[in-house]
């Protein structure tokens, strides 16, 4: 469908339904996160400010998140080109649509909007150790970006992590993966007994393969987020090793969509 993207953001151009549907998805989502969400999740969402009355305003945003962790949020109209995307992360900046989905597409929408890229991703960059890797692992992507293959298998660390990651919290698995964060069905798919976990290792995540058209079949679990950017130089270190290895060990995909 023709949707209107802009690449800046004009708040009064916000719509009563923009305002009902980023409510209705706010409220519905946190049914769900307040028992399944980490700890960590929550937390940063009290801080960044947000809730279902008002759609988040990216210059406000801003100045929390400068004042956090010097973290800025850029005006995408959809996805951007891996190599533009790794620099922006690497400047700590994170590029986020403006714009949100229909009221008729409350439960599916083919590209991400504005609440999957807000609601999941931003509140984490006012912490410190999800705002790290997440700047370390654009500027470790950039040593790659010239070969396709290797950013594909470098990609399954951010799609297991930043996209659909669980925390362990005491004895119970909890999301902080905004892939997760925004989507119901995958929330609930995730916390589902029968759901394959498994103990985050780099080595293996680098050997899998996944997709985005689809609830994911399995989820990596880490014990705290400092783990995130303490396991870099294994990453940097495995894919000079092994980098053919992984190549051969699964099919590369060929669509990297970093917003599922």
């Amino acid at each position: 469908m023709e949707r209107n993207k802009p690449q800046t953001q004009q708040y009064d151009q916000y719509t009563q339904e923009d305002f009902t549907v980023w409510q209705t998805l706010f409220e519905r989502q946190m049914i769900l996160l307040k028992q399944h969400a980490s700890h960590t999740y929550l937390q940063a969402l009290e801080t960044i400010g947000f809730h279902a009355g008002e759609i988040p305003d990216f210059n406000k945003v801003n100045e929390t998140l400068s004042g956090l962790t010097g973290w800025q949020l850029t005006v995408v109209p959809e996805l951007v080109p891996q190599q533009h995307f790794f620099e922006l992360l690497s400047q700590k900046i994170f590029p986020a649509t403006c714009w949100l989905r229909t009221f008729e597409e409350l439960d599916y929408i083919e590209e991400p909007d504005m609440f999957h890229d807000v609601f999941g991703h931003v509140p984490l960059l006012a912490n410190p150790a999800y705002a790290s890797f997440m700047q370390s692992f654009g500027q470790l992507a950039l040593e790659w970006i010239d070969d396709e293959e290797m950013i594909a298998i470098l990609s399954r660390i951010y799609w297991f992590t930043i996209e659909f990651g669980l925390i362990k919290e005491g004895s119970e698995h909890k999301v902080y993966g905004a892939g997760i964060l925004s989507s119901p069905g995958e929330t609930r798919h995730s916390m589902d007994t029968d759901t394959t976990t498994i103990t985050f290792d780099v080595d293996t995540i680098l050997q899998t393969a996944y997709r985005t058209d689809v609830i994911q079949e399995q989820y990596f679990v880490i014990d705290k987020l400092e783990q995130l950017d303490q396991m870099l130089p294994e990453v940097r270190s495995l894919l000079h090793k092994k980098g053919d290895h992984f190549k051969l060990s699964a099919p590369a995909e060929k669509t990297i969509i970093y917003e599922p």
